[in-house]
């Protein structure tokens, strides 16, 4: 009960006309920087921490807050309608929300997008508010060790997304861990395969990296197709008819109950967040399916449940922000940095001390949310006629599309060759029966694992027995190997069965 006192005294304060009109911002901002791809919420938010302390500390949040969870909103729309993921959450949309469009259901996947979305955004904002900061204490518990396992269990996970043989998924698994390698070494200083080039000190950038592989490759197999590939296109365009019907809700209430608890709990875990809530519902969804053959083929549960998950988590995220001080991911890193530079400490007394900010950003989340189905379901209608572009335009202005938003994130033109070449690198593993799924998520994983296996290992003074002792950690390796095994085993079972017969 006094949780929901606290959320309407936090209403009171999200209502106030300069927090309304900054949530607003936020979320047109948010959308904007989701559907281009480059930029990314983390650039977006870092640029403007020197606009946000020329405002009050819970109307600054309120604005970064806003810009975060609006940019999943934007960031489906170009993988759904192009197959150029807008931020690196948003891949996970690509594998059924574009076969979907393809097939004359553009206007039901962004749909779907859009509402589970909003239904997990106002989901997540009501438990956060019931049981967040009691849940928040979790994060305690999650020091390197167990990050390591948990991004070590996100790997098995990756390799479960692709089609084909598992072998082919685990090579492009190592591929993408292999590419998360490129740049200096952060503890030794070493550069390691840069081959002396100075623009790849810092690595690749997964924007870079995703356009080519899924925007510029796509452009290639569409081009070399004999017929028109014209996309099927409804002959209805009016917004009630693109929208999913009682069928398509029914396919996917569960699928967003399912991704919308999963996101919730993850987004809680440092190092959890939007990206490895997506695909780990993506994986649930596929296993849990009486009929897996259809994912990645336009499966609904495909996308209502991956889009459910990684809005819970963007919004769970702020509680281990606000109520303990710790940032889940680098987004929620960024926007702590803007609460330092407003003389406010993230942490226990947050609540305490500024528990106006506290529930009113919580609250605005209702707020941001209603703002963004308001803004985004009528333009389906938009984005739906897209489609009806010829192919001769349709394909060059995905690749200006590319090419712009590679040179707009460190304005080099090395960029601009990384997204072409790993373009026609792409098309080439793709005409061979490779998936890219896994490879651009063991390469978002990589760093992640590097960083924290290393810490662990120093806590451990070089032994690896720290990763099997601690309970938490322990418990993701055994879930993580489960999801290797079980597979193989029913795979022989499946084998000794057809030789007995």
């Amino acid at each position: 009960m006094d949780a929901m006192v606290n959320l309407m005294g936090g209403l009171g304060v999200a209502l106030e006309p300069t927090n309304l009109a900054v949530a607003f911002l936020g979320a047109v901002l948010g959308t904007a920087i989701g559907i281009l791809p480059g930029l990314g919420p983390t650039a977006t938010i870092s640029l403007l921490l020197p606009v946000s302390i020329m405002l009050e500390p819970t109307a600054a949040v309120i604005l970064l807050a806003g810009i975060y969870y609006g940019s999943l909103y934007g960031g489906s729309t170009a993988s759904i309608l192009l197959r150029v993921p807008g931020e690196a959450a948003s891949v996970v949309s690509c594998f059924d929300g574009y076969p979907m469009a393809q097939a004359g259901r553009a206007g039901v996947a962004l749909g779907i997008t859009a509402f589970a979305s909003f239904i997990a955004g106002v989901v997540a904002t009501f438990v956060i508010a019931l049981v967040g900061p009691a849940f928040a204490s979790t994060a305690l518990a999650f020091g390197p060790v167990e990050k390591t396992a948990l991004v070590v269990f996100g790997l098995t996970l990756a390799a479960n997304i692709g089609e084909g043989p598992r072998i082919r998924a685990w090579a492009m698994v190592a591929l993408g861990l292999l590419l998360s390698s490129v740049g200096v070494d952060l503890v030794s200083g070493e550069e390691r395969y840069t081959f002396s080039i100075p623009y790849l000190r810092d690595g690749f950038h997964v924007a870079v990296l995703a356009m080519g592989m899924f925007g510029v490759s796509e452009v290639l197999i569409l081009a070399e197709r004999q017929r028109d590939f014209t996309p099927a296109l409804s002959a209805r365009y009016r917004l009630r008819d693109l929208l999913p019907d009682a069928k398509d809700w029914k396919d996917s209430a569960i699928p967003m109950t399912r991704g919308t608890a999963l996101g919730f709990f993850l987004g809680l875990l440092p190092g959890g967040g939007a990206l490895i809530a997506s695909f780990a519902s993506y994986v649930m969804e596929k296993r849990l399916s009486r009929s897996p053959e259809r994912f990645g083929k336009g499966a609904i549960e495909g996308l209502a449940g991956p889009e459910s998950a990684n809005n819970a988590a963007a919004q769970a995220s702020f509680i281990p922000l606000l109520c303990l001080g710790i940032p889940a991911n680098a987004v929620i890193g960024v926007i702590m940095g803007g609460l330092l530079m407003q003389g406010v400490v993230p942490g226990p007394r947050l609540i305490i001390d500024h528990p106006e900010l506290f529930w009113g950003v919580i609250a605005s989340m209702l707020i941001g949310n209603a703002m963004l189905i308001v803004l985004n379901v009528p333009l389906i209608r938009v984005f739906v006629l897209l489609l009806r572009i010829p192919p001769a335009m349709m394909a060059p202005s995905i690749l200006i599309f590319c090419v712009i938003g590679a040179f707009s994130i460190n304005n080099s033109l090395f960029d601009v060759g990384v997204v072409i070449i790993c373009g026609f690198l792409a098309y080439g593993l793709r005409k061979s029966g490779f998936d890219l799924a896994p490879l651009l998520l063991a390469f978002l994983l990589g760093s992640l694992l590097e960083e924290n296996l290393r810490q662990g290992l120093i806590l451990g003074f070089g032994s690896p027995v720290l990763f099997v002792t601690s309970p938490i950690s322990l418990a993701f390796l055994v879930i993580a190997t489960l999801t290797l095994v079980l597979p193989l085993m029913r795979q022989l079972r499946w084998q000794r069965s057809g030789n007995v017969a």
